[in-house]
């Protein structure tokens, strides 16, 4: 049996942190129901931004942050689309949205108002700077929230050139998670209490909290950003090979380590080096650039895989900076099912699989479909009959499947 199996979740999201959270929770066994306003999530057709396909067959834009649910279309500004999204939370145990707080009030979806008519369902919500501040109403994106005010792109740039591009959604998909397990807290305590809660991470907030290394160190003087060349132990950076491809090591105990892979880069000569050998010394006589450009004239005399042997071989952390085109061929992904592969009209398409794993059962991935797919099944679940779902169809109050472009 799936963990979450047996839960039901109702989500009203767009783009990719919030929905994506509910993807995660279909994967662990929920029924997860997508409610989409007649125009569908915009998110369906973000293909042109990430240079993907976007149609009904095949669109990995979407399906990464909707596989594995089913997919309804209500009016939520009719009042009998309402009563039907009401008949939905009546039977839901948690409501996922990242509409903004003003709007969900003007619904009648607002935590205040929800509580009151649902008082067993875990009401949970992704937001962009948080529910207080100055910034409280404003729209909430990865690249802003996460990346720009959250310290992301400031604290990780290389000191002088420009911010990292990360591709679409970094910050997203790490938030989804971070919801998922609110929300799995949230249930929980609801079997000790049979009541629902509140549960809301804002993209802002998840930032500063997953930078939390840099945060605590810069009050005591240790600033971002950083150039490489001021790392404060250089066996932990990133080198150029021979052949022009980066190595990534991390070998955080300096002091122990340093003797050792000196010895393992040909410099031999600076084993017990008084001004090198010791990290604070190092730093306190400032020498960081000095021993940083000693590895990048050693290491880059070797190829990539020449000294990635060397270190792995003698137990120095390292890897091959990868890219997407390099990861698909990795065997340590597909040996851990880090992604899967979805038949798509063009072939079999890779995917990433969510990282949490669980010993009971192997998790399914099953593509999104058309919007409004399943409004007619599940009308009739909720206790519609055919004629009343025909009626509330003609008069706009919901939306049966509806292909992209129609």
């Amino acid at each position: 049996m799936k963990p979450l199996e047996g839960v039901k979740v109702v989500d009203l999201t767009t783009f990719l942190a919030a929905p994506t959270c509910a993807r995660v929770l279909g994967e662990w066994g929920a029924d997860v129901i997508k409610v989409e306003a007649g125009k569908g999530d915009p998110g369906r057709t973000q293909g042109a931004v990430f240079n993907m396909p976007y149609t009904d067959d095949e669109n990995l834009g979407f399906d990464m942050s909707n596989m594995n649910k089913r997919f309804m279309t209500i009016n939520l500004k009719s009042p009998k689309g309402m009563e039907v999204m009401d008949k939905l939370l009546k039977e839901a145990d948690v409501f996922i949205t990242n509409i903004r707080s003003k709007s969900l009030a003007r619904l009648g979806l607002d935590y205040d108002a929800f509580k009151e008519k649902y008082p067993s369902v875990i009401w949970t919500q992704c937001l962009g700077y948080g529910e207080k501040g100055p910034e409280k109403d404003s729209a909430g994106f990865d690249v802003t929230c996460y990346m720009a005010r959250g310290g992301v792109y400031g604290t990780t740039v290389n000191k002088g050139s420009a911010p990292m591009i990360p591709t679409n959604g970094f910050g997203d998909f790490q938030v989804s998670l971070s919801l998922a397990s609110g929300i799995c807290a949230a249930l929980y305590n609801r079997t000790r209490t049979g009541l629902g809660d509140k549960v809301t991470v804002s993209l802002h907030h998840a930032a500063v909290f997953f930078l939390s290394t840099g945060m605590v160190s810069a009050q005591y003087g240790n600033p971002y950003p950083k150039s490489r060349f001021e790392v404060i132990a250089p066996t932990n950076n990133v080198y150029r090979t021979k052949d022009d491809k980066l190595l990534a090591m991390c070998a955080p105990e300096y002091d122990r380590d340093f003797n050792k892979i000196m010895k393992l880069i040909g410099r031999e000569d600076l084993v017990d080096n008084y001004e090198y050998c010791n990290c604070d010394r190092m730093n306190q006589l400032g020498k960081n650039a000095e021993v940083v450009k000693v590895f990048d004239d050693a290491i880059g005399k070797f190829t990539l895989e020449e000294i990635r042997k060397i270190f792995k071989d003698n137990d120095v952390p390292c890897e091959t900076c990868m890219t997407p085109l390099d990861v698909y061929e990795d065997e340590q992904v597909w040996a851990n099912e880090v992604m899967t592969k979805l038949d798509c009209p063009t072939g079999k398409r890779n995917i990433p699989t969510n990282p949490v794993k669980f010993g009971s059962f192997q998790p399914e991935f099953k593509k999104t479909r058309a919007q409004g797919s399943d409004t007619k099944e599940i009308m009739a679940e909720l206790g519609y009959t055919e004629d009343q779902i025909e009626e509330y169809i003609a008069e706009g109050a919901v939306t049966g499947k509806k292909s992209l472009g129609a």
